[in-house]
């Protein structure tokens, strides 16, 4: 999406950072996976399919896509790429045309040492800072990690269908959830992003 292709969000385990070319070779390595092609219901994709997609989700103005990095990797390093400091992705799909204030919120930890330590959790959180007031995520019936981290966000299944084999799940973002996102996110900085680099914002 063009209104994140020059911001970096700074968390205290996450940076997300927008999905370049640069990121791509590692994605499409981690999308190789078996277990993370169930898990996320994708289909393996070509390295020539994958720049292809990138390019075509930073043009989308109804998705926004960070690609989300280990905060203690990034913040340490010196003279390594960005593409080693990689955990996974966070994305928000405007997806009714009628209710702009509806966004679904789908992440994905692809690098198994970054599982379990809160790194989706962050994510989810940061991006739900971005002022929409209905999510929704849908995720496979067997990926019981996503659900509970869902559910822990205070999100409340509201529909099972047998034939995806998907919960969805939704939150309304009430005056209360309001307060209490702000409290999460508000150690979140945001920067400036321009090629790898970030700027004070």
């Amino acid at each position: 999406m063009r209104s994140n292709e020059n911001t970096l969000l700074l968390g205290k385990k996450v940076v997300l950072v927008p999905y370049t070319a640069e990121h791509v070779p590692r994605y499409h390595e981690w999308m190789k996976s078996e277990e993370l092609q169930r898990l996320t219901a994708s289909e393996p994709l070509t390295l020539e399919q994958e720049y292809s997609m990138q390019r075509s989700w930073r043009e989308d103005t109804a998705k926004c896509t960070f690609i989300v990095l280990d905060a203690e990797k990034w913040q340490a390093r010196l003279s390594t790429t960005e593409e080693s400091c990689m955990a996974g992705d966070v994305n928000l799909f405007l997806t009714d045309l009628w209710d702009p204030s509806l966004g679904e919120i789908e992440v994905m930890i692809a690098e198994p040492s970054c599982r379990g330590r809160g790194f989706g959790t962050e994510a989810v959180l940061m991006m739900m800072s971005y002022g929409l007031t209905k999510f929704e995520a849908k995720i496979g019936q067997g990926n019981e990690p996503s659900i509970r981290m869902f559910q822990k966000l205070h999100f409340e299944q509201v529909a099972v269908s047998s034939v995806f084999q998907e919960v969805t799940f939704r939150l309304i973002v009430n005056e209360h959830e309001r307060q209490w996102l702000l409290e999460q996110t508000s150690h979140v900085e945001e920067k400036c992003y321009r090629d790898g680099s970030s700027e004070s914002h």
